[in-house]
């Protein structure tokens, strides 16, 4: 087989990691590199496109040091079984492809998963060895994001915290079950004593730097983790449950969900269409809604609703039609944390009412000038000379929010 260049490799690598969403570079801080001088920032701007929190747009090289690999996942293009090209980078040619990507100003940073490789030691440490000799030897300041083998050795795993911004590691699926028959070369215990050593490690470096600025950092954006969606039959309230268990014990800061797409040859144990892509953006609401907003997932899914979000509408507003009776909701009296379950409005729309209304009452221009749509929001509340006119009934405001036939087909 000839051998392939770099830019063959590049093509086949990026449309590999192409199925890994957690790639956002949020939260992480400004590095410092040997001698004080160095090459990127984490706080640039501009190939994979994220959104952080914030609403900046930032990009990655996003990659895999290779697709080869010797786990047979069911749900995964580049398993052992799997009949597609493969191709491998060195660490040299990563190191070099993010360096002049980052310096001719198209990414702000790498984002490197791997396919296994001869071990998960062998396959972790040459993934430590890019990190390393970006921050090392190149004085690379940009963001990191390593993607982490939970089988690896653990002093592999802590060395890839100290060069890394951000670390992951996939738990993949909801239960243990569907990980056992999915990915059999997985374990749900091991995934939860890696993520749990690096949480400790975190915290770690975190109180040691409140004391010694000159502390090693480790993982200063933190740890996150992905889950498929639609690929073993998981309800929403089974994702979502399990998506709070890992936010208590490992202080994720992101859960990321990634709709199943079909492969090629794939097992008959898997579907044979993925789910609608609309399921996994409801799914990241209700998920915002319990981080933030202070709902419980037993309020999102109830027995009213059952253990799947509504396609049809967003979870916050299902909640509240399911829920007629606490509103409408009094803007210039209500606390903050009853605003934030009034449709419509969101925190820093929230914020911006509690200070306003230090000084003056509210009327309903002034809530439409601090929210970003009176649309939903005139439905829900009362306000300083405004009160619903006849009351509408959950059955009613549903259809008027749903989206038409013609919509429905373009989700």
């Amino acid at each position: 087989m000839a051998q392939l260049g770099t830019i063959e490799k590049l093509a086949i690598l990026s449309d590999a990691a192409k199925y890994d969403a957690s790639c956002a570079s949020s939260a992480t801080t400004k590095r410092d590199s040997l001698g004080g001088k160095g090459i990127g920032s984490t706080t640039g701007s501009g190939i994979c496109h994220s959104y952080a929190p914030d609403g900046r747009c930032i990009s990655l090289l996003k990659i895999l040091l290779t697709n080869f690999c010797s786990y047979d996942c069911v749900f995964c293009i580049n398993r052992s079984s799997s009949n597609v090209r493969r191709a491998r980078f060195s660490v040299e040619e990563v190191v070099d492809l993010t360096l002049n990507f980052y310096k001719r100003n198209y990414i702000e940073g790498l984002f490197l998963s791997s396919g296994i490789i001869r071990s998960p030691d062998y396959t972790m440490a040459e993934m430590v060895r890019v990190a390393e000799s970006l921050r090392v030897d190149h004085g690379f300041r940009g963001y990191i994001h390593l993607k982490l083998i939970p089988s690896a050795s653990p002093d592999l795993v802590a060395r890839a915290g100290l060069f890394a911004d951000r670390v992951s590691i996939n738990v993949e699926l909801p239960s243990e079950v569907s990980l056992k028959r999915f990915a059999p070369e997985k374990r749900a215990p091991e995934i939860g004593a890696a993520m749990g050593r690096l949480r400790l490690g975190i915290e770690e470096s975190r109180e040691a730097r409140r004391t010694s600025r000159k502390a090693p950092s480790f993982a200063p954006a933190g740890q996150s983790t992905q889950m498929i969606v639609g690929a073993d039959g998981a309800s929403d309230a089974a994702i979502l449950d399990r998506s709070a268990q890992l936010y208590g014990a490992f202080g994720l800061k992101r859960v990321y969900y990634s709709a199943f797409s079909p492969i090629p040859d794939s097992s008959r144990h898997l579907p044979l269409s993925e789910p609608p892509l609309m399921r996994e953006h409801r799914l990241y609401q209700a998920d915002w809604l319990t981080r933030f907003y202070g709902f419980e997932v037993e309020e999102i899914l109830d027995a009213q609703s059952g253990d799947m979000l509504d396609l049809d509408i967003d979870p916050k507003l299902a909640w509240a039609l399911r829920h007629r009776g606490r509103f409408p909701v009094d803007v210039n009296r209500a606390d903050r944390e009853t605003l934030l379950r009034v449709p419509g409005l969101g925190a820093r729309s929230v914020k911006r009412i509690l200070e306003t209304r230090r000084f003056r009452r509210l009327r309903l221009e002034d809530v439409g000038r601090l929210a970003r749509s009176l649309s939903t929001l005139r439905h829900f509340i009362v306000a300083e000379g405004w009160r619903p006119g006849a009351a509408l009934d959950a059955d009613r405001l549903r259809q008027r929010f749903a989206p038409r036939p013609q919509q429905l087909a373009l989700l």
